[in-house]
């Protein structure tokens, strides 16, 4: 990996640790839409995500892992590209998820290959 992927990927991996789960489900909901965030998080009801937004409800274990793993990502690809861009990317087919979409990978708990992905994608692979 090159120097200039490492630091924002180290920036991305720090706030995805430290900001509130609201403030996540907040930031996905307004980049990526709630029913795209709702497929990720692995829940049904898309109006989920907006009472996690609202911190009046938090996820379980998984959805916020998957959250955080969404949230990560988007850090690192809103770090070198537009917001239109980092949605496309994770709606759009991915060579190196077997032409899943990255939004599937997550939904699947294929967090590392989804985060593997977009560090390739920053780095121009």
């Amino acid at each position: 990996m090159t120097r200039t992927v490492r630091r924002p990927a180290a920036d991305a991996h720090k706030k995805a640790v430290v900001i509130e789960i609201n403030e996540i489900a907040r930031y996905l909901q307004e980049l990526l839409g709630q029913k795209l965030v709702a497929y990720m998080a692995g829940v049904s009801d898309p109006k989920v995500v907006g009472r996690w937004a609202q911190g009046t409800q938090s996820p379980r274990n998984e959805p916020e892992r998957r959250l955080r793993a969404a949230f990560q990502i988007c850090h690192l690809l809103v770090s070198q590209d537009n917001a239109h861009t980092v949605r496309a990317w994770f709606i759009g087919m991915n060579p190196q998820l077997g032409d899943d979409s990255p939004a599937e990978a997550i939904h699947d708990g294929r967090l590392k290959e989804a985060l593997a992905a977009a560090r390739s994608f920053v780095s121009g692979g």
